[in-house]
């Protein structure tokens, strides 16, 4: 006689849904509509970690639930950290690529960088994300768990999406934790304290503008669009130019900021001519330009400007009336500075 062994049910994370999808999951259950927030408040106010600890939910509430669903929380798979006091956390992630989130302490400010994706499909030549290849998106949940499971969470005062991977390229699940991340039932924070980078998929970052309040920052990084596009392919089907002219129907006067990133290159994108025609690009714009020093990866020939490139650079734009400063490197010594994040090869499962 054989026995066999049932696989183990797969339990859906409540971490990450929305009040709405919560709703839908109470009534499931045979739950009251109030129970749905009575659960959000669990899972982002108190912050629980298991279906037992939502106390005032009966006890057969908490066993129908546990039926079908967990929490969802997860613990970092590891840390690393660096001499300025940046921590880089890896997070379990899809497919065969796990994913990192970066705490930055500065004084009175705790931000999170946090990763939409596993991977990257926009494929820059000058990241270290793109080059893994795309191994899927993360879910809500993977998101706002990057959020609430790091040691330093209570203590963040922003959120930024600039971690691996391009979040207007999964942009259902970055609405959702944005909704989550501002919501009165969720984590009650203001828009202003997020930011979302993209590279600027128009379509996507219309809806991103339309639906949400969240401060946008564009990856630039050339004016000149044969050269943007040897850097980042996306400029052949969305150029800078339409970028721009989508971001020129917005208003960013207040509230709302609007700024580009423009990493910068040795003798390829540091010169006057750039920094004037980047003036040109952004005229009657609100905005800023964080230019960022660029951190050498492996078998690039890309080489970081010169500090005394970027600091004409940036004299120069601010002379043209763009406001411009140098952003101050953070993690460079664990891989985690600004395009170095590539996460870690997952282990198949036994």
């Amino acid at each position: 006689m054989t026995s066999t062994t049932e696989p183990p049910i797969q339990l859906t994370p409540l971490l990450g849904m929305t009040l709405a999808r919560l709703q839908q999951v109470a009534a499931e259950a045979g739950l009251p509509r109030f129970a749905a927030s009575q659960i959000a408040k669990w899972l982002y106010d108190k912050r629980v970690t298991s279906i037992d600890e939502m106390t005032n939910l009966s006890k057969a509430a908490r066993a129908s639930l546990a039926a079908t669903y967990c929490v969802g929380r997860r613990a970092p798979l590891a840390e690393a950290r660096s001499t300025d006091g940046t921590v880089k956390y890896l997070f379990e992630g899809v497919g065969s690529r796990n994913v990192e989130a970066v705490y930055i302490p500065d004084h009175d400010r705790a931000t999170l960088c946090v990763s939409s994706q596993a991977g990257c499909r926009m494929n820059c030549s000058f990241c270290m994300t793109g080059r893994q290849g795309f191994h899927g998106n993360l879910s809500a949940a993977d998101i706002i768990n990057q959020v609430l499971s790091i040691p330093e969470s209570l203590s963040l005062t922003n959120i930024v999406f600039m971690g691996m991977g391009e979040p207007t390229d999964n942009l259902p699940a970055v609405l959702s934790a944005i909704e989550i991340l501002t919501s009165p039932w969720g984590l009650a924070w203001s828009p202003k304290r997020i930011t979302v980078s993209s590279i600027g998929k128009l379509q996507p970052l219309r809806e991103l503008l339309d639906l949400t309040r969240v401060h946008i920052a564009i990856s630039v990084h050339s004016p000149f669009s044969e050269e943007r596009a040897g850097l980042m392919p996306v400029e052949r089907p969305y150029p800078l130019t339409e970028v721009i002219r989508l971001l020129r129907s917005y208003d960013f006067s207040h509230q709302r900021r609007l700024s580009f990133e423009y990493i910068m290159w040795r003798g390829l994108n540091d010169d006057l001519r750039h920094a004037d025609a980047l003036a040109r690009l952004m005229k009657g714009l609100d905005c800023r330009v964080n230019l960022i020093r660029f951190h050498a990866i492996p078998d690039s020939p890309l080489r970081p400007s010169p500090t005394d490139r970027m600091e004409a650079f940036r004299d120069r734009l601010n002379s043209l009336g763009i406001i411009a400063t140098i952003r101050a490197s953070r993690g460079e010594d664990i891989m985690a500075a600004c395009g170095m994040l590539a996460g870690a090869r997952r282990e198949p499962s036994a």
